[in-house]
């Protein structure tokens, strides 16, 4: 017996009505192959969302993911908790099944009077459980929602196929078969982008950003210059949190292939994200954004794009050793890219003006990584002529400061 408190009082509960994952009562108990029982949330968890194969309690491989609901074991359950004043609850849904998706596809397709009916009804499953949405990836929903994204023509019918996507957690195997159409799925979600509202466009970011996650070099290479201006309008219009740290997610994806970063510095991506450093206080933002600006400053026209933003290299040195160690690294290299590649007599004298040598000081003197004070060392020692004598360093920290 487990004993729990409800309501002051001390209640047994038999062990057998608790799931062996979680130790707590059972609301849907059902049964894998091995012939365990375990509460439905629990076990799709571990077989869906972890993606294992295996028996939690036996470790034994199942020879399928199918979950039979033990109904003899749910009304024992239940009667126990009228019994004991035990909060009861409601007896669950009958699962969906592949053959009931199925119909509803074939109806879509063959009646498109009744097509956004039917999208409703896919959306509502999708909504239910990771076995529900399973089982529309195995009956053909993913494919047959891509079709509707890539037609565009009845934009009720799209906008719910592209929350039905979002919904459903695509595996790599079918994001890459959404993406093997010679670009037409993302040039799709690009036109949602630029024509959808809010919410449309905040799913078409979150799925372009899955499916470039796993795209092949060559789609990489091959991006779009109007996929950069379009990422770059989702970071400018703040749709939601999560759109915002899709795109700047699939910008750092994007950044690395081909001569994209020039394509992202050409769409204003710089100034944007500057911006943005600006005005953010979240951590994960600011660190999303110093990474992308660390890319783009690998290239001449990212750096003088910083350098051309009045707040360009003090909102970088400002976050160096505020945020985090994420955004300080990225932040100091930043800084050691512009004092190899872009560095002048303006610059060097904007540097010690805006903070940037008092910081690089602090990095120094601080718990931080070897790596970063190498880099911070590696700064100040190329322009020790200029900046040695410098008023601005405070005093306390010229003992920092390397003499050659």
């Amino acid at each position: 017996m487990e004993e729990v408190r409800f309501d002051h009082m001390e209640i047994e509960i038999p062990c057998y009505f608790l799931c062996p994952i979680s130790m707590q009562l059972m609301k849907d108990p059902v049964t894998i192959s091995t012939g365990i029982t375990y509460d439905r949330e629990n076990i799709e968890k571990w077989l869906f969302t972890c993606n294992t194969t295996t028996c939690p309690a036996t470790k034994q491989q199942l020879s399928g993911k199918d979950l039979t609901p033990n109904h003899t074991l749910r009304r024992l359950i239940q009667s126990w908790c009228t019994l004991n004043s035990y909060e009861r609850f409601p007896t669950p849904k009958p699962p969906i099944d592949k053959s009931h998706i199925q119909k509803l596809i074939i109806e879509a397709e063959n009646s498109p009077d009744s097509q956004i009916n039917c999208l409703h009804r896919l959306r509502s499953i999708a909504h239910r459980d990771e076995s529900s949405r399973m089982h529309l990836q195995t009956a053909g929903a993913v494919e047959f929602l891509a079709s509707i994204v890539r037609k565009n023509e009845d934009l009720n019918s799209r906008d719910e196929a592209l929350n039905i996507l979002q919904q459903i957690s695509l595996s790599e195997s079918d994001l890459k078969k959404l993406t093997s159409d010679n670009g037409e799925f993302s040039d799709s979600l690009i036109y949602v982008l630029e024509n959808g509202d809010y919410e449309s466009r905040s799913h078409a970011i979150m799925l372009l950003r899955s499916a470039f996650n796993v795209a092949d070099p060559d789609d990489l290479i091959g991006s779009k210059s109007e996929l950069f201006n379009q990422i770059i309008h989702i970071l400018i219009d703040k749709i939601s949190p999560i759109a915002t740290k899709s795109a700047l997610k699939l910008l750092i994806e994007l950044n690395p292939w081909g001569r994209n970063r020039i394509k992202a510095v050409e769409n204003g991506a710089v100034s944007v994200l500057i911006e943005m450093l600006l005005e953010t206080s979240d951590r994960r933002v600011s660190e999303l954004v110093l990474t992308a600006l660390d890319q783009l400053c690998g290239c001449a026209d990212g750096r003088a794009e910083l350098l051309r933003h009045g707040a360009g290299l003090a909102v970088v040195s400002k976050k160096i050793l505020r945020v985090s160690n994420v955004a300080s690294e990225r932040g100091v290299r930043i800084l050691c890219s512009i004092s190899k590649y872009s560095s002048n007599a303006r610059v060097l004298n904007e540097m010690v003006q805006v903070g940037v040598v008092s910081k690089l000081c602090l990095v120094m003197q601080v718990d931080s990584s070897k790596k970063m004070k190498e880099r911070a060392r590696e700064i100040l020692r190329m322009n020790s002529r200029v900046w040695k004598d410098c008023s601005c360093v405070p005093s306390h920290l010229l003992s920092s400061y390397p003499s050659s």
